[in-house]
């Protein structure tokens, strides 16, 4: 049996590979944040709501299509950018009740 067929080498290899694209997500997942955190001042600022149903509802759709062409489960896709905008807007609205003037 050669090394590139040894099944723990394999799983080794693949575990590391997904090890790497774990780390790429949270950068990027990190990098997202920031932008948002930036959006959420801008929004507090200029006395802008929390949230954006008509932004968010294109993007479910974006990111529906984007799934299926990447033969993802578009659910999963919707699901996780739920679970990403809930926090978002949650960090938006901290940002907001820190803007706000207190009486």
């Amino acid at each position: 049996m050669s090394a590139e067929q040894d099944p723990q080498q394999r799983l080794n290899r693949l575990r590391s590979s997904i090890d790497n694209i774990d780390a790429a997500l949270v950068h990027m997942l990190a990098e997202r944040f920031r932008c948002t955190q930036e959006v959420g001042e801008l929004k507090a600022t200029n006395d802008m709501p929390a949230s954006d149903p008509a932004r968010e509802a294109r993007q479910i759709a974006r990111l529906r299509s984007l799934a299926e062409e990447s033969h993802l489960d578009p659910e999963f896709a919707e699901k996780w950018f739920n679970f990403v905008v809930a926090e978002v807007i949650q960090h938006h609205n901290h940002i907001a009740d820190q803007a706000r003037p207190t009486a």
